[in-house]
């Protein structure tokens, strides 16, 4: 049976919208500037294509590639690493814009600080991100991975220091398990799931993943019709989505969530519109390893339900496509090598733009020749053996 695409337009009541303050322009300069003070940091690239986006009959496509971010292959560590710098700052009893990464790594302040253990769950490029930051910050981490998570991804995050391990957990049981020992050993859970009484760093990294929408935002030559975004927790699209939303108030582009159908948590939630989270139990075994989640983030869900326009849950073989497309675009154009959850709102997109018989759903997103549309590669290809494995040899096909 062939996979499916399945579409809900977001039908929001009228009333108080939830409050974008906390990813509006001036934090997100904030946060940008906090970044900027690493000395690894650069300008990811915003990559136009052109000529791919006329032979799908759009007006122009442009890709963030996080592939860039800080050597790390993917943009996770924006979040980790501003939430984990407030953590440190609110300890200190400073704001973070006291604190930037060389007053972070000073003999002083470690000698203040003493030593922390930061603790997360990961399918791989938070947990990097996370391991990533402790090390620079002369701390500890430990990593729990779920279940079928790829062993170079552990490899990444072990040469990071983290202690790390794979579990025999799916993700959320994973994030449980992080909670636990936390609790148990005075460690600190840095984890992008919000749930009541564990807010304040789930919502330091949504501002950290401000930095790829300003970014973007100050980059692009002119403003988009749509931007299309993937979820895991939707930490990360809700973020980008609150960040636009508040730049261009009324004026913003039509704004899309893209999820894999073997965990759209935010898709069903979005689809029952009774108030409540909708969770995806069970393995949730989908190539796109990174938005594998069954839990959606309260304070995303809470963005996203006010701001994003359509939610999509999307078969795995369009993510493979997205994959293949990006990797070998349209002559003249640049290309993208982005991994299954990088690459799998772009994929929908070109399936829907491809496939005759998704002309009502292409309708029902209002795309057309005229439109210009943003997305983010979120990743590259941080398991590179599932990468060639798609890209060369052309696994997860459209059935």
């Amino acid at each position: 049976m062939r996979e499916e695409f399945k579409v809900v337009q977001y039908e929001r009541k009228s009333g108080p919208k939830y409050n974008l303050d906390f990813l509006n322009l001036e934090s997100a300069k904030k946060v940008q500037s906090f970044h900027a003070s690493f000395p690894v940091y650069k300008e990811t690239p915003l990559v136009e294509l052109k000529h791919t986006a006329k032979s799908m009959g759009l007006g122009n496509i442009y890709i963030k590639d996080e592939s860039y971010r800080f050597g790390l292959n993917a943009f996770k560590v924006l979040g980790g690493s501003y939430a984990i710098g407030n953590y440190l700052a609110k300890r200190l009893g400073k704001s973070i814009t006291e604190m930037p990464y060389e007053k972070l790594v000073s003999g002083e302040i470690k000698r203040e600080l003493g030593d922390i253990t930061f603790v997360t769950a990961t399918d791989g490029n938070h947990g990097r991100g996370v391991a990533w930051t402790a090390k620079q910050l002369q701390q500890k981490s430990v990593v729990y991975m779920p279940k079928g998570s790829a062993e170079e991804r552990l490899m990444n995050i072990r040469a990071e220091g983290a202690d790390a391990s794979i579990t025999d957990l799916n993700y959320d049981e994973a994030v449980r398990l992080a909670n636990s020992q936390a609790e148990q050993k005075g460690w600190v859970m840095v984890q992008d799931t919000a749930w009541e009484g564990y807010e304040d760093i789930p919502g330091w990294i949504m501002q950290g993943y401000g930095t790829m929408g300003y970014e973007a935002y100050m980059q692009l030559p002119e403003k988009p019709t749509h931007i299309f975004l993937q979820a895991g927790v939707g930490s990360m699209a809700g973020a980008v989505a609150g960040f636009f939303a508040s730049v261009y108030g009324g004026e913003r582009p039509i704004i899309t969530i893209v999820e894999p159908n073997k965990a759209d948590c935010i898709y069903k939630t979005a689809e029952a519109a009774d108030g409540k989270l909708h969770f995806v139990t069970g393995d949730m075994d989908t190539i796109m390893a990174g938005l594998a989640c069954g839990e959606p983030c309260s304070i995303g869900w809470n963005v996203l339900r006010d701001y994003a326009d359509n939610f999509i849950s999307c078969p795995d073989y369009a993510a493979a496509q997205g994959m293949r497309v990006l990797g070998n675009p349209e002559a003249g154009d640049t290309k993208v090598v982005s991994g299954e959850s990088g690459a799998s709102a772009f994929g929908c997109i070109a399936e829907i733009m491809r496939d005759k018989t998704l002309v009502e759903l292409k309708n029902k997103l209002k795309l057309d020749e005229n439109s210009k549309v943003l997305f983010f590669s979120t990743e590259g290809d941080t398991d590179k053996e599932n990468y060639k494995s798609i890209v060369w040899d052309g696994a997860y096909q459209r059935n």
